[in-house]
């Protein structure tokens, strides 16, 4: 759900894009003066500015640049008549995203207002992370020990190639923060970097999400819709947990990434595109291929350039840094003091083995800065904390933090929403977390607790 600011003196037609908006569930304001307009933009956040170009008093130009004046990054798209073609053309080297020309179906406009918003969430989380770059590494991959620096000198080899990579690790390693470096750091940093979660999605899901598919082509197919590579053309294209990708699905990929060439479903007209793609697992795809799980000539194309990121028990002597670091950000976040870690329990937090890495002792330098109140970390405090967990000799199995780290998470979520008032995108930001990570949290959260419920039901 994308908040939609439209503009538009006439009225009929004003609410004709309103109600389309709607349908795609946006949240839509609709102002006929654009300078009632630009007060809301700049009065609360807006994800899309859908303009007429010509209006009384102040037109579609003259708004996009008093929107950029006003400091919104918003993406502008601005309706016009065919003998104002040149006009819009004109404004989208101001910063305009696009100009959809009058008339037009609500089907053409929805379509253009969805590839907008995606495109201006992906330059703003790369211009986010791009501004993090520093000694060929974003800051987000705290730590000097010997294998964070080869990861950095890998990050930058990697970068210049246009091949695909493998990126693979434990859970909670930062496989898609690595991802997001090599992106940034290469000659397509300018183009879309687009992720989609492999594991999240059914087989007939997944195969639409990455090709995209024609109206009709199955049901509920009511429109047509670009897939992820489509949408990633010239850019780069991050598929997490690519070992979850069903067998029916793998021939596909291949041909894709070997021709370069896809059918959207329902469709038997090829598309050419020119897509980087950075695949991740936390499992051991060589032993997938053994136990013919995963295609072999899959696995070899996708590993052009393999790299594996270390776990935390690895490099132990980042766990203090990376600890100054996400006590620092919590405190940021929380409005409080920044906590102190006593000698000794530092000691411990270094000896831990951190069977969930990075992310577990995120979460856990999260929760105490949500939980101690006398401003000092001790063993006592962070003991319990502390839960011994089998560890895999492999990736074979997602590692995950016991369950009382898994209810901080979910106390941090649920704690963040209501202080975002249940805004799932503000959240997300807030949280350090995709929109879609989120989203599957709640699900996951939801179900559960129907489970329960229902089992009560039973019980009773």
């Amino acid at each position: 759900m994308a908040r939609i600011i439209v503009v538009d003196d006439n009225e009929m037609l004003r609410e004709s894009v309103v109600e389309a908006l709607q349908r795609e569930d946006h949240q839509v304001a609709a102002f006929a003066d654009p300078a009632e307009a630009l007060k809301a933009v700049r009065a609360g956040a807006c994800d899309c500015v859908v303009s007429d170009l010509k209006m009384p008093g102040m037109d579609g130009v003259t708004l996009l640049r008093e929107v950029r004046a006003a400091g919104s990054e918003a993406a502008f798209i601005l309706m016009t008549a065919f003998g104002t073609v040149d006009t819009a053309v004109a404004a989208m080297k101001l910063g305009a995203f696009d100009y959809i020309q009058k008339p037009f179906d609500a089907e053409r406009l929805c379509l253009l207002v969805e590839r907008a918003v995606q495109t201006a969430s992906l330059r703003s989380e790369n211009e986010a992370l791009r501004r993090s770059l520093t000694d060929g590494g974003p800051r987000e991959m705290v730590g000097d020990s010997t294998c964070m620096r080869r990861l950095r000198d890998t990050i930058a080899r990697v970068a210049a190639s246009s091949n695909t990579v493998l990126i693979q690790g434990e859970s909670g390693t930062g496989k898609e923060l690595l991802a997001r470096a090599i992106h940034e750091a290469s000659p397509r940093r300018e183009r879309p970097m687009l992720c989609l979660n492999c594991a999240a999605l059914s087989g007939n899901l997944l195969e639409s999400e990455l090709f995209g598919h024609e109206r009709g082509a199955f049901t509920g197919a009511d429109r047509t819709r670009k897939g992820r590579f489509e949408l990633a053309d010239g850019g780069t294209l991050l598929l997490d947990e690519v070992s979850e990708i069903p067998p029916s699905l793998q021939a596909k990929l291949l041909r894709v990434l070997q021709e370069r060439q896809f059918e959207r479903v329902g469709s038997s007209m090829t598309r050419a595109v020119d897509v980087r793609v950075i695949a991740t697992t936390n499992r051991n795809l060589q032993d997938w291929v053994a136990r013919k799980r995963f295609r072999e000539d899959l696995f070899f194309r996708l590993s052009v350039l393999p790299i594996t990121v270390p776990p935390l028990r690895e490099r132990r002597e980042d766990v203090p840094v990376l600890i100054d670091h996400f006590l620092t950000r919590a405190a940021a976040r929380a409005g409080r003091p920044r906590l102190r870690v006593d000698e000794r329990a530092m000691r411990m937090l270094i000896d831990y083995d951190w069977p969930g890495n990075v992310r577990e002792l995120e979460n856990l330098c999260e929760r105490a800065t949500v939980l101690v109140q006398d401003g000092i970390l001790t063993v006592q405090l962070v003991g319990p904390w502390l839960q011994p967990i089998h560890r895999a000799e492999s990736f074979e199995a997602p590692l995950r933090p016991g369950h009382i780290l898994e209810d901080m998470e979910r106390q941090l979520i649920e704690r963040t929403l209501r202080e975002h008032q249940g805004h799932r995108a503000r959240t997300a930001a807030a949280l350090g977390i995709g929109v879609r990570t989120l989203g599957l949290k709640l699900k996951q959260w939801r179900q559960q607790q129907t489970a329960g419920l229902r089992a009560c039901g039973a019980g009773g």
